[in-house]
């Protein structure tokens, strides 16, 4: 309850949990508001937002709403920036938290493993897996996460570090807890909070990730995503920029809103913020 009352002392958090909440009711109320599939034609190719009653937010060169496709959109990126994100937690914490723990010659192959996928940056390693691996949403989703566990699992790795030598890791020893009791009974549960805080940073740029893959037409073009609107407008940014502007508006404040909840989670979670 205590983290609770501190993340809400926060403006700035409340701000991105409300913005949060409103991307998550768009999700979830897409099929009910527009039942038929997004990516159908519906009207004439390029109708400015407004012009329209049935298209409050225009249409694309298509002729398809984009209105309809932004709250679709909302679906592919929550469900991308979430499961990414999964994914490169749980390899992030595993990876880190043995490297941490027995330190050594594990911790050596470990940090050299962590470090050979950071010699290339996480978009061009992206680039790679996509063209060699395909460009449906699953395999998307999973080449996000690959790519995004590094980060984790140094974080990971620095938490067990500081933490291995405590009083109570020692406790457990005598009492003759097994290593992996110790990992995921002791530490880790000390050691999940900065890593459950940096969880949104790894959604927030996932979520920028999948739309750039997006925007170079690299993505699933099946499904209605931000990215793939934006890279559908970029033909006619000159004169319907609108097409462009949108979904970029959209994916700005999605991951603003993931931003200013992670930072609202670090003040709640941040025993170093806890007296003040």
């Amino acid at each position: 309850m205590d983290a609770v009352k501190r993340y809400f002392r926060s403006p700035s958090a409340i701000v991105g949990l409300f913005l949060l909440l409103i991307v998550v009711a768009m999700a979830a109320s897409a099929g009910w508001l527009y039942p038929n599939d997004p990516l159908s034609l519906a009207g004439r190719p390029l109708v400015w937002p407004f012009a329209n009653p049935r298209f409050p937010l225009g249409t694309d060169n298509s002729g398809r709403d984009i209105a309809a496709q932004i709250f679709y959109g909302a679906r592919i990126s929550l469900l991308i920036g979430g499961v990414a994100t999964l994914i490169a937690v749980v390899i992030g914490v595993l990876i880190g938290a043995f490297a941490g723990f027995y330190g050594g010659k594990v911790d050596t192959i470990l940090m050299r493993i962590t470090e050979a996928f950071q010699t290339l940056p996480n978009f061009v390693l992206l680039l790679v897996l996509v063209a060699v691996f395909g460009s449906t949403l699953t395999t998307v989703t999973i080449a996000v996460g690959i790519v995004s566990w590094p980060a984790p699992a140094r974080l990971t790795r620095a938490e067990f570090m500081s933490l291995r030598s405590r009083e109570f890791v020692q406790a457990g020893r005598t009492l003759g807890m097994k290593d992996i009791q110790l990992i995921l009974g002791e530490i880790l549960p000390n050691a999940l909070p900065p890593v459950i805080v940096y969880a949104s940073v790894v959604m927030a740029v996932s979520i920028l990730l999948e739309s750039a893959l997006a925007f170079l037409r690299l993505s699933d073009p099946n499904v209605a995503s931000w990215g793939n609107l934006i890279g559908l407008g970029r033909d006619v940014l000159r004169v319907q920029w609108y097409v462009s502007a949108i979904p970029g508006i959209a994916i700005l404040l999605t991951v603003l809103a993931v931003s200013l909840v992670g930072q609202g989670l670090n003040d709640a979670l941040n025993p170093r913020l806890k007296s003040r």
